[in-house]
């Protein structure tokens, strides 16, 4: 074979828009696995950080952005061993900042914590300084920053908090059902010696029987003596 018939064996290069596609798919891949190392890092208790979203955001924004990410990390779209951990974690997420109880309190609690760290601040600021106050702007870390990280810390007691609740309810419906189990095993060791008492009726009367026969006999033989 000579080198002409070699050269025009050989597959064709590929084409400069074949090249992109790939790249591309291999960007969009690579992105997928770094959002959900993102989500799985995110903090556990702040669903906005988990969405990414800015606790401004309108009911719109929430349910946009939930659709946005859990299309692009369904575990059906990536390779990513841990994509079904992030996609649970993510509905949790979405779950929780949509019911208005449980957005009420947790923006209470970023509410504090922005009221700390303004107050933190030299001068200190009040609660009402709007987040593009020009004394907010060269902070370093910067403002959301230094906010997200004093609500990680009140939503953090907060959680310690209900968990020692919880605790300290069960340790006392426990305390109430060793009670009741006392009570119980109380009743019942009563009904026991109840029946045992019955039972022992008919030997204590026959005993006593035989106690006052053999005392009416002593009696008449003294009687006999005298």
């Amino acid at each position: 074979m000579s080198s002409n018939e070699a050269s025009s064996s050989k597959a064709p290069p590929p084409a400069a828009d074949d090249v992109e596609k790939l790249l591309s798919r291999e960007a969009t891949a690579f992105q997928r696995e770094v959002e959900v190392e993102r989500i799985l890092k995110a903090f556990k208790l702040n669903p906005y950080e988990i969405l990414d979203l800015d606790e401004t955001a309108t009911a719109d924004d929430i349910k946009k952005k939930y659709r946005q990410l859990s299309l692009f990390i369904h575990p059906d779209k990536t390779s990513h061993a841990r994509a079904p951990e992030a996609f649970d974690i993510l509905k949790k997420a979405e779950s929780e900042v949509s019911d208005k109880a449980q957005r009420e309190e947790l923006d209470a609690v970023i509410k504090q914590a922005r009221t700390l760290v303004l107050k933190r601040l030299t001068p200190p600021l009040p609660a009402s300084t709007p987040d593009n106050d020009p004394a907010l702007r060269s902070l370093v870390p910067s403002f959301k920053v230094q906010v997200r990280a004093q609500s990680r810390e009140l939503l953090i007691d907060e959680e310690v908090r209900r968990r020692k609740a919880i605790k300290m309810n069960l340790a006392n419906e426990g305390l109430e059902a060793r009670k009741k189990d006392e009570e119980i095993a109380s009743k019942k060791r009563k009904v026991e010696e109840d029946k045992h008492w019955e039972e022992g009726r008919e030997q204590r009367v026959d005993s006593w029987r035989d106690f006052a026969k053999g005392k009416k006999k002593k009696k008449a033989k003294i009687a006999i003596l005298g």
